[in-house]
């Protein structure tokens, strides 16, 4: 999908006060992360690894597993375009509402497409795979019973999006299962938790068969000079540069509270700093071009989400100081 994202606010002319659209970690880069690139600008002059190799290492030895485990991409859209060409015309269930783009790179690729909704997902039918992103975008809900699908559809494929599994204390990483299961494949990001979208990173970690059936439809230097190394101060620093995450979460929760107070709002409740919001008037395109227009504010326009409303749109937790803008610009809104 080309248009309809969040974080789109380069489309509209005027300063954006604060970005409520993107779930990406509003504090931005981990400190020194700048230096470090500006240090290593000279490897720009030549090519990148082509598939990252000395990255995809790095990352098996921080999760415990084999390189032949880990494809390192340039951000989870093409982890999830090779898995749609990879698997091209297969039977695929998504669990929606789901980002757009896991239907929209099967659509590419021939697949026989279904739906099921988060809240109906008891039962299955039957698949060759199912793309289920855990903590959900755009709920930041989590599923927390994922081995007993891997256990009960021994034959389906289930492709697990953690793009946000740092940003919530719900749920902990089902990459330890890939030791008993041969039909996970699990996707990571690498831009959301350290502000960094802009370079394009992701990784997947599945069996070395399932790599090797990807590798096949990869592209070379997909990763580029910059994001190679942006990985390298992740993984090199990655205890020194986690996000507060339980100050995050106490936002969101005093975040939600005000909102509630709100009596033209449904407000979910959600296991990330990130959560939809239902309008009983009015509809999220028209209350998302009142507050770009009059209070440079953004926010997501969730309509676009399949099994979604016009009157759906998502908010990320900001800092407490950028949400008192949005709550105070509602009041004037209604």
């Amino acid at each position: 999908m080309l248009e309809g994202h969040g974080d789109d606010g380069y489309r509209f002319s005027g300063k954006i006060r604060a970005d409520f659209s993107t779930n990406v970690w509003y504090g931005g880069e981990p400190a020194g992360l700048k230096d470090y690139l500006f240090n290593r600008w000279k490897k720009v002059n030549r090519y990148p690894e082509v598939l990252a190799e000395s990255l995809a290492e790095r990352i098996a030895g921080h999760h415990q597993v084999p390189a032949s485990q880990v494809l390192v991409n340039s951000g989870s859209t093409e982890s999830i375009y090779l898995i749609a060409q990879a698997f091209a015309g297969a039977r695929t269930t998504v669990i929606t509402p789901a980002f757009a783009e896991y239907e929209d790179a099967c659509r590419r690729f021939q697949h026989q497409l279904q739906f099921v909704n988060w809240s109906d997902k008891e039962v299955l039918p039957e698949s060759d795979l199912v793309f289920i992103c855990n903590p959900n975008n755009p709920t930041g809900a989590v599923f927390a019973e994922l081995e007993s699908w891997l256990i009960h559809y021994p034959s389906t494929l289930f492709v697990v999006d953690e793009a946000f599994i740092d940003f919530t204390i719900a749920l902990e990483s089902s990459v330890p299962l890939l030791a008993q299961y041969s039909n996970l494949i699990i996707l990571r990001s690498l831009t959301k938790t350290y502000a960094i979208p802009g370079l394009r990173l992701g990784y997947v970690v599945a069996s070395p068969a399932l790599i090797v059936r990807l590798k096949d439809h990869k592209q070379p230097w997909t990763v580029n000079t910059l994001a190679l190394e942006a990985g390298h101060f992740i993984f090199e620093n990655f205890d020194q540069i986690q996000i507060p995450l339980s100050i995050l979460l106490a936002d969101k929760e005093s975040f939600i509270s005000e909102l509630k107070k709100l009596a033209f709002l449904d407000v979910e409740e959600s296991h990330t700093h990130f959560f939809l919001v239902t309008l009983k008037k009015g509809t999220a395109a028209e209350l998302k071009s009142y507050l770009l227009e009059t209070h440079g504010l953004l926010i997501r326009n969730a309509s676009n989400f399949r099994d979604l409303s016009p009157q759906h749109f998502r908010l990320a937790t900001l800092r407490p100081d950028q949400n008192q803008l949005l709550l105070s610009a509602l009041n004037e809104w209604i």
